[in-house]
């Protein structure tokens, strides 16, 4: 009758006492998933960059603002969802047409080779459901434009199309595309940095030759220091609009 007895409780433990574990696990998994906004960079194969920045929604546009100690995240997204605000995954822009929720998310469902795509062309907007390193959802989200900054400093090539910007002691890393304009103070846009005498500087010591960010990677790769620029740049979107060389002192 023990034995009996025994085995009935265990039977009884095991329906009892196996929904509070199943619900304990997922209790654990929703409270170690985190929530950002900011905009995604490539970094790499299957990974994506981005510094979580505060953001307010009014219809139909969400508005970044930076956060305070904000420090950058690298996330692998393979096998996340990815979903989209254009009516269709393979178009670049929305072409006055959008597919979103109301709350401002997009809605139509696309790969991460979508996404890929998607950062290839330069930084993305999203809001980025994570856990432990890796994207559960990356969402795209309509973005109020962000005003840019011009500032002199110095410019080091950081790889995958990234820079760190210097200036008054604090480094940045910021990205670029293929549109960044590149004014040269050297004679030819393939030039080594300063190379020759400066037939393109003016008066303010700024290039004024226009080149191609191809031009930018081979001139900095090149260089293999910190160079004196002027960048034209968006603190919030962290992207590289315009880069002068300068000639004398910066």
């Amino acid at each position: 009758m023990r034995l009996l007895a025994h085995a009935t409780a265990l039977a009884l433990c095991a329906l009892l006492c196996a929904p509070a574990t199943a619900a304990s696990a997922t209790t654990r998994a929703q409270v170690s998933t985190a929530v950002v906004y900011g905009y995604a960079w490539a970094d790499g194969a299957g990974a994506l960059r981005l510094t979580p920045r505060a953001a307010t929604y009014r219809r139909p546009l969400h508005r970044f603002t930076a956060l305070a100690g904000a420090r950058p995240l690298r996330l692998s997204y393979t096998g996340a969802a990815y979903r989209r605000v254009t009516v269709a995954c393979d178009l670049k822009e929305t072409e006055g047409e959008v597919a979103i929720d109301g709350k401002g998310r997009g809605t139509t469902r696309c790969t991460t080779d979508d996404l890929a795509d998607s950062l290839k062309r330069g930084p993305v907007p999203v809001r980025v459901e994570h856990r432990d390193g890796r994207a559960v959802t990356v969402t795209e989200v309509l973005a109020q434009p962000s005003p840019s900054r011009v500032e002199r400093g110095t410019l080091r090539w950081a790889g995958d199309s990234a820079v760190l910007f210097t200036r008054a002691g604090r480094t940045v890393r910021l990205g670029h595309t293929g549109a960044v304009s590149f004014s040269r103070v050297t004679r030819g846009c393939g030039d080594k940095w300063l190379a020759g005498s400066p037939v393109n500087a003016g008066r303010d010591g700024l290039g004024r030759k226009p080149c191609t960010a191809a031009d930018l990677a081979r001139a900095l790769k090149g260089a293999g220091h910190a160079v004196a620029v002027q960048v034209d740049y968006v603190p919030v979107t962290e992207e590289v609009q315009q880069v002068w060389e300068v000639y004398g002192d910066a």
